[in-house]
């Protein structure tokens, strides 16, 4: 049923690569509960083995955090994704984030957007579990989980496909 939804509307669909390498885990572990209860969105988290996020997909930078630890990412077809490096990470104002992109520019699927010193997250007390959701769900029409636990490569896996409407 899925192929066939998909296959309709081929143009529209996107394949998501891991954003990050870790863990992956269901939203619901997320210490936070707008992220556990899918308040901000759909999606899935990963407890990061690596500090660097990685390009999901080919898009543009829609938002930054002025403190570097949440970046909103736009493909052509208008899917924005929201990948929040933590919780409670914006009490760091920046400290241990650094950033390989600004607000509007592109990039292509694998390219480094963001480095962050995991370590520095933790000793700081904060959770460097990094919620991965879709920021306007309003405009997706089915968002497929294609791989829910295990440990991905940033860049190398296809986690999620997202239908979009229209």
């Amino acid at each position: 049923m899925l192929s066939k939804l998909f296959g309709k509307s081929k143009h529209k669909t996107i394949e998501i690569l891991a954003p990050l390498s870790g863990r992956l885990l269901p939203l619901s572990a997320v210490p936070d509960e707008a992220f556990a209860g899918k308040q901000r969105g759909d999606g899935i988290a990963i407890e990061p083995s690596l500090g660097k996020i990685i390009a999901p997909f080919d898009g543009k930078v829609s938002h930054l955090n002025d403190s570097n630890h949440s970046i909103i990412v736009e493909h052509s077809t208008g899917l924005k994704l929201q990948i929040h490096i933590g919780i409670n990470t914006e009490a760091l104002n920046g400290d241990g984030f650094r950033t390989h992109v600004i607000p509007g520019d592109t990039f292509n699927a694998g390219d480094t957007l963001i480095e962050f010193d995991r370590l520095k997250i933790e000793a700081a007390g904060c959770s460097s579990i990094t919620p991965v959701v879709v920021a306007n769900e309003n405009e997706v029409k089915l968002l497929e989980h294609i791989i829910l636990s295990g440990n991905v490569t940033g860049g190398d896996e296809v986690i999620l496909k997202a239908g979009m409407k229209g």
